[in-house]
């Protein structure tokens, strides 16, 4: 029994007995292996040897002077403030077609003609009725002549009581019903003279001619075809001979964001650019601005005139417009110093402007001075870049100097 409580007693664990060595030094070591990792960690991205994927972009020359210099950039159509569909007044079958698609015509120019055959039947009708009148009206003339003699011999035989009273009251009564059908007559003539007009209008019609001068830009009729001014269905039966645009009425139509509107005013001075032509700026003012805005887009449409004219302009051209401030300065496009970078790359802190300069593959913080707006897709930068620079435009994660940068 002893030796058991003997041996039970040695199980019990001494808690004022000094720790072993090995747990002493453990602890130290891990502290110092942390410091170490810290240390090895700072000193890794101090050194630039953080790789971050960013996205670049390349400083250019600026396109002009008003793209550098504008308070707002949209884009648009060319569009036509007078153009028609050329038709006829009447239903008829197209005998000839005179224009083609690209062609110049002047107003009144005969662009078809159509079936005149009845129209010519009925005006010829209409002229042997004016004739027939006329002759009419002759021969009541020379019935009244007849009467009036009759009339004066008769009143001057009663005078002389060698005529009796009842056949100069019916001598008279020709006379007066003579004089009104001559007026009736005349009127008849005036009528058939009428006719006359209406035939001749009637055969007009037939031909058709351009109502403006302008271009043609579609032909929409053959010779043989149907030709009406209401659609008759079944698509046998043309409205219109073709499409005539006044290219002196081309203008520009843009829809501007609503929260944009304010910098927008009407002769503000816009320079346009076409899809087609990137290289030509042509000048341009706001004509009005529509007092209406779309719930849908949340826009506003201005219209812009063209100052300049020119054949290479079209109809429903793509085209970006700039609208220049009124600060803008009177220089040219060689005149523009600076460049533009994607405005995404601008970056502010306490220091002012600035950008990431990517230099050897890392990244450098360069100080810069902008021109004009800093809210637009591209921005001016007159101070601190050249032409070829390339800089950061987007970053995955935040960037610091020297860090080692990777495009993606």
């Amino acid at each position: 029994m002893a030796d058991t409580s003997d041996r039970i007693s040695q199980l019990k664990i001494d808690r004022n007995a000094p720790a072993k060595a090995e747990r002493s030094v453990l602890l130290p070591g891990i502290a110092v292996a942390v410091v170490l990792a810290g240390l090895a960690w700072w000193l890794f991205f101090s050194s630039g040897s953080a790789t971050v994927l960013v996205e670049t972009d390349i400083a250019r020359k600026p396109p002009s002077a008003a793209a550098a210099n504008s308070v707002l950039d949209a884009s648009g159509y060319v569009v036509a403030r007078r153009q028609t569909t050329v038709s006829s007044k009447v239903t008829g079958k197209v005998v000839q077609v005179f224009v083609e698609e690209g062609m110049r015509v002047e107003k009144d120019q005969v662009v078809a003609l159509l079936d005149d055959t009845t129209q010519q039947a009925q005006l010829s009708l209409t002229k042997a009725q004016a004739d027939s009148a006329r002759a009419l009206l002759d021969e009541i003339e020379a019935q009244l002549r007849n009467a009036e003699l009759e009339r004066d011999r008769l009143r001057d035989l009663a005078a002389r009581n060698l005529a009796s009273q009842s056949s100069l009251d019916a001598a008279e009564a020709t006379f007066d019903q003579l004089s009104a059908r001559l007026q009736t007559g005349r009127e008849n003539v005036k009528v058939a003279m009428r006719n006359i007009a209406i035939a001749e209008d009637s055969l007009s019609n037939m031909t058709i001619k351009a109502p403006f001068a302008g271009m043609v830009v579609s032909k929409n009729a053959q010779p043989g075809e149907m030709i009406s001014p209401i659609s008759a269905g079944g698509g046998f039966t043309r409205t219109g001979i073709c499409t005539v645009v006044d290219t002196e009425s081309l203008e520009i139509e843009v829809d501007v964001n609503e929260a944009y509107i304010q910098r927008v005013e009407a002769g503000q001075l816009v320079t346009a650019t076409l899809d087609a032509y990137s290289d030509w700026r042509i000048p341009a003012e706001v004509i009005a601005i529509v007092p209406t805005a779309d719930r849908q887009k949340a826009t506003v449409r201005v219209r812009i005139g063209f100052l300049e004219r020119d054949e290479r302009v079209l109809r429903d051209m793509g085209v970006k417009v700039a609208f220049m401030g009124s600060d803008m300065p009177a220089v040219t496009a060689d005149d523009v110093q600076g460049v533009m970078i994607a405005g995404e790359g601008l970056r502010s802190d306490t220091s002012g402007d600035f950008v990431w300069l990517v230099k050897n593959g890392s990244v450098e913080k360069r100080s810069v001075q902008i021109g004009g707006h800093r809210d637009r897709p591209q921005v001016l930068i007159v101070n601190g870049l050249t032409i070829g620079d390339t800089i950061v435009r987007s970053s995955e994660a935040p960037l610091a100097a020297g860090y080692s940068i990777k495009t993606n």
